[in-house]
C-alpha cells in the first residue's frame, strides 16, 4: 500500500495524525457546503446529507444514468462532521446511520504509564474517524488454537498500541437536538483482554437504529498497563491500580461533555456489559469519581459482588517485579520497558500467583487477577459487598446471566460422554458438600438430562446467584432492579456450546445474521433478537424493560425473584430455580455470595 500513490504518479508527503487536518483548501464546494451549514445554524448535517447531496450527485453526474437508490455507504468530506470540544471529526453514514470509530478521548499512555490518562489535546482541522483504533496490548489469545470456538465467535483482536482510549459512535442524527438516550457499552474479557471490536455483535448499528438510541463503546487500557498496583513506590503511581477504570471514567466525561452534538442526552446515560464488562459497569457505580456520569446500568453475566483485595495485587505486583527481576528503585524503569516485555512478564507472573482452577463464582475477581483494588479511596468499597453502593442508590438495574455460561462442551466434545459418577465427583469438588442432594435437585427440574446437562446447570447455579444477589442488593435500595435468564441454546455444533457465555450478546444487540456462526441466523434468532434487544432500548430511555412485545416484568423481590426467561418463548417465572439453589445455600461458593 505504501507504494501505491506513487504508481499512479501521486506524491507522498508524510504526516502525524495530528498535522492531517490542518491542510488548508481553496473555495470549493466543499467549504461552501460547509458554511452553508454554519449559517444555516438549524439546519443538521443529516438533512444536509439528505437535501443538498443528491443534487451534487445528480448535477456531478449529467449524462449518466439516474440511480434510483442512494448507496449503502456515503463516506465524503461533506457529511458526518461534528464538532467536538477537542476538534472536528468525520464519519461516515451507513444506511442512515451516523459511524465514528477511533475518536480519541485521551492522550497516548505510553508516556505516561501507570497514571491517569489525560484528555486529548485539541486539533485543527477535520480529524477522520472511519475506523477502529488501537487496542490495549495484551498477550496472545489463549483460544486462538481453539478452532471450535475461533470459529463460533469470529474473534477480531485488532491492532494493538499504547494510543488505545478510542472510542466509536453510532447515532440516528447528528447536530439536531433530538436528545435520545446514550448507551455505553463496556467490552468483556475480565480486566485482561478484549476491545470494542472483538466480536461482531458489538458493532452498534442496528441497535442504535431500531432504538433511536446513540450507541458508544471503548477501549481502555486492561492487565498490567491498566492494573498494576504500584502505590507503595510513589505519589506518581497512587492511581495505578485504577487507571484502567479511570480511562472509563475519562470516556464518560467525553460523553457528558461531547454527546448532544452526536444527537445523545447527557442526562439519560446507561452503562451496560458483559461479563468483565458486567464487572466494570459495578465497579463504576462503587466509584464517587464516576457518580452523576451514568444514570441506569445492566450487568450481563458479570455480577462481581467484591473487587481483588490489596494483598492479593500487592502479590500479583511483587511476582511480576520478580519476573523483571527489578528492584524497588527500578520502579521507573517500567515506562521506557518494551510493551511486549512488560506482558509477558505480567502474564508469567499471573500464572504463578493465580494458577488455572476451576471458577468459583464469588472470588471470580481475585481469581482473575487483574482487577480494581478496594483501597478505601478510588474504589471505597466491594462493588456490591455486603450492600450495594450508596453513591449510585438512585440508578436502576438490569442483571441477568446464561443458563449454561462455562459450562459447555465447546472444544471439548468428549464431555458429554460424561457419567453420573463423573460428574458427581466434579461437582462435589465445586461444592464441597454431599453431590446426591444437587444432582437430584437438578434431576427433578430436568427429567430428560443426560448428565453432564445436570453438571453444566449446577456449575452455572453459583453465575446465576450471583446475579440474584446482585439485585436483591439493588432491590434493598428502593430503587428498582429486573432479572433475566437467557436460556435460549445456539443449535450449531449439534447444540454442544447451549447457552454458553456471551451467548446472549449478538440478541441485545440485534446482530444475530452478523454472528450466524453463534446464533445459526435466521428467523427464529432474528424474532428473539428483536424482543431482546426492545427490552434493553427501552431500559436505557424509561428505565425498566418492560415492553409489549413481553410478559408483564415486574421489578425483582426477594420472596418472589420474578426473573423474565428469554427464550423461543419468553415468559415470567417466580422463583424459577428456588429448588436447586437452595439445595447449594450451604456451600462454600454460594455462603461466599451471600444474599
Amino acid at each position: 500500500m505504501a507504494n501505491r500513490s506513487a504508481r499512479f504518479g501521486i506524491k507522498s508527503t508524510k504526516m502525524s495524525r495530528e498535522q492531517q487536518p490542518t491542510t488548508k483548501k481553496s473555495v470549493s464546494r466543499r467549504s461552501i457546503l460547509r458554511g452553508a451549514a454554519v449559517l444555516l445554524g438549524s439546519s443538521t448535517a443529516s438533512s444536509l446529507h439528505t437535501r443538498v447531496l443528491p443534487a451534487i450527485r445528480e448535477n456531478g453526474n449529467a449524462g449518466q444514468p439516474k440511480q434510483a437508490a442512494q448507496p449503502v455507504v456515503i463516506a465524503s468530506d461533506k457529511v458526518a462532521i461534528v464538532e467536538t470540544v477537542a476538534g472536528k471529526v468525520r464519519g461516515y453514514i451507513r444506511e442512515g446511520i451516523f459511524t465514528y470509530k477511533g475518536i480519541p478521548y485521551g492522550e497516548v499512555t505510553a508516556q505516561g504509564r501507570f497514571q491517569p490518562a489525560r484528555k486529548r489535546e485539541p486539533w485543527t482541522g477535520v480529524r477522520s474517524s472511519m475506523h477502529y483504533g488501537r487496542v490495549c496490548p495484551r498477550g496472545p489469545r489463549g483460544t486462538w488454537d481453539e478452532d471450535e470456538e475461533s470459529w463460533l465467535f469470529c474473534y477480531d483482536d485488532g491492532v494493538q498500541g499504547e494510543d488505545c482510549l478510542r472510542l466509536n459512535i453510532w447515532t440516528p442524527g447528528i447536530n439536531d437536538d433530538r436528545k435520545r438516550p446514550v448507551m455505553v457499552w463496556l467490552h468483556g474479557g475480565g480486566f485482561v483482554s478484549g476491545s470494542s471490536q472483538e466480536l461482531r455483535a458489538y458493532d452498534g448499528e442496528r441497535l442504535s437504529r431500531r432504538g433511536d438510541v446513540v450507541l458508544v463503546s471503548l477501549n481502555h487500557r486492561l492487565g498490567p498497563l491498566g492494573f498494576l498496583d504500584l502505590s507503595p513506590y510513589g505519589e506518581r503511581y497512587k492511581s495505578s491500580a485504577h487507571v484502567g477504570m479511570l480511562d472509563i471514567i475519562l470516556a464518560l466525561e467525553w460523553v457528558r461533555d461531547n454527546i448532544r452534538n452526536f444527537g445523545g442526552n447527557p442526562a439519560s446515560v446507561t452503562i451496560f456489559g458483559q461479563s468483565g464488562g458486567g464487572g466494570k459497569v459495578g465497579a463504576l457505580m462503587a466509584m464517587p469519581a464516576a457518580e452523576g456520569l451514568f444514570h441506569r446500568a445492566i450487568v450481563q453475566s458479570g455480577s462481581f459482588l467484591r473487587a481483588v483485595m490489596p494483598d492479593r495485587s500487592a502479590a500479583l505486583t511483587k511476582a511480576l517485579l520478580d519476573e523483571l527481576n527489578f528492584s524497588p528503585s527500578q520502579i521507573d524503569q517500567l515506562q521506557s520497558l518494551p510493551v511486549q516485555r512488560l506482558i509477558a512478564a505480567a502474564d508469567s507472573a499471573l500464572l504463578k500467583t493465580h494458577p488455572h482452577a476451576p471458577l468459583v463464582w464469588s472470588r471470580v475477581a481475585d481469581m482473575l487477577g487483574w482487577g480494581p483494588v478496594v483501597d478505601g479511596k478510588i474504589l471505597p468499597q466491594h462493588p456490591f459487598d455486603p450492600l450495594a453502593p450508596a453513591i449510585s442508590s438512585k440508578v436502576p438495574m438490569l442483571v441477568g446471566t446464561t443458563l449454561n455460561e462455562f459450562t459447555t462442551s465447546l472444544n471439548h466434545p468428549e464431555r458429554e460422554e460424561m457419567s453420573e459418577t463423573e460428574i458427581k465427583a466434579s461437582l462435589g469438588d465445586m461444592y464441597r458438600i454431599n453431590p446426591e442432594p444437587i444432582v437430584e435437585a437438578f434431576r427433578s427440574s430436568h427429567p430428560e438430562a443426560k448428565p453432564f446437562d445436570i453438571f453444566s446447570l449446577a456449575m452455572t447455579a453459583q453465575v446465576r446467584q450471583g446475579a440474584v444477589v446482585q439485585a436483591e442488593r439493588k432491590s434493598a435500595q428502593g430503587t428498582p432492579a429486573y432479572l433475566y435468564w437467557f436460556t435460549w441454546k445456539t443449535p450449531v455444533l449439534d447444540g454442544r456450546p447451549r447457552s454458553i457465555h456471551a451467548c446472549d450478546l449478538p440478541f441485545c444487540f440485534d446482530n444475530t445474521d452478523s454472528h450466524e456462526n453463534l446464533t445459526g441466523g435466521g428467523p427464529g434468532s432474528r424474532e428473539l433478537a428483536a424482543t431482546v434487544s426492545d427490552a434493553w432500548i427501552h431500559f436505557a430511555r424509561f428505565g425498566n424493560p418492560k415492553h409489549a412485545g413481553l410478559p408483564n416484568w415486574p421489578a425483582f423481590s426477594k420472596e418472589s425473584c420474578p426473573t423474565m426467561i428469554f427464550d423461543s418463548q419468553c415468559q415470567l417465572q417466580n422463583n424459577p430455580d428456588r429448588e436447586e439453589r437452595q439445595v447449594l445455600a450451604k456451600s462454600v461458593p454460594f455462603l461466599e455470595l451471600g444474599g
